[in-house]
């Protein structure tokens, strides 16, 4: 069962237990309701499944687990399609282009420009509350034709610039997953 299936199933699992005529007549007794746990229908890191801000990165949950894998050796990386040779972002498990599902892993560059940012001033997602501000934006990565969103480190969001240097990073999170983000190096 996907985590998505569980989580629905769980939130079934808690509604309240029909009633009118139709219940009355049922011929089966209601089972006893399940016992809560603090953490049902929530995901690794504490906050409600669907409202997880990070991915869940196993072979189990995405095709794409290779890319996972990679941040958490310190690489950026994605897909380009052996057929017509188009680079990918984010990484797929077919060509958006030709459609061919020959696709080959490669690295993306450590540095890039920030093209465009703005700050998170407040209502930011959950887990993140007490990291405001912060900001986010879209940085081109130096090399390749590919522009790429993330969250912006290093400095305060007011000091930032469009044309800032940036390079990539991975972060671990407290479940063990991991991400990538840019830090501000000029």
């Amino acid at each position: 069962m996907s985590a998505i299936a569980k989580a629905r199933s769980a939130s079934r699992s808690e509604d309240p237990p029909a009633s009118g005529p139709a219940a009355s007549s049922a011929t089966e007794p209601s089972p006893a309701p399940k016992e809560r746990t603090p953490d049902k229908g929530r995901a690794a890191s504490g906050v409600p499944f669907l409202l997880d801000f990070f991915p869940l990165e196993g072979p189990e949950q995405t095709r794409v687990a290779r890319f996972y894998e990679r941040l958490k050796e310190g690489h950026l990386s994605t897909t380009r399609c052996r057929r017509c040779g188009s680079l990918h972002w984010p990484p797929r498990v077919a060509c958006p282009r030709c459609h061919a599902e020959e696709l080959d892993w490669t690295d993306l560059p450590s540095t890039g420009r920030i093209y465009a940012f703005s700050a998170v001033l407040a209502g930011a997602p959950l887990g993140m509350e007490s990291d405001v501000p912060f900001a986010v934006g879209l940085v081109d990565l130096d090399g390749v034709p590919l522009r790429v969103f993330g969250r912006i480190d290093g400095r305060p969001w007011d000091e930032l610039r469009v044309g800032g240097a940036v390079r990539v990073e991975s972060f671990n999170l407290p479940d063990g997953r991991v991400f990538y983000r840019f830090r501000s190096v000029d």
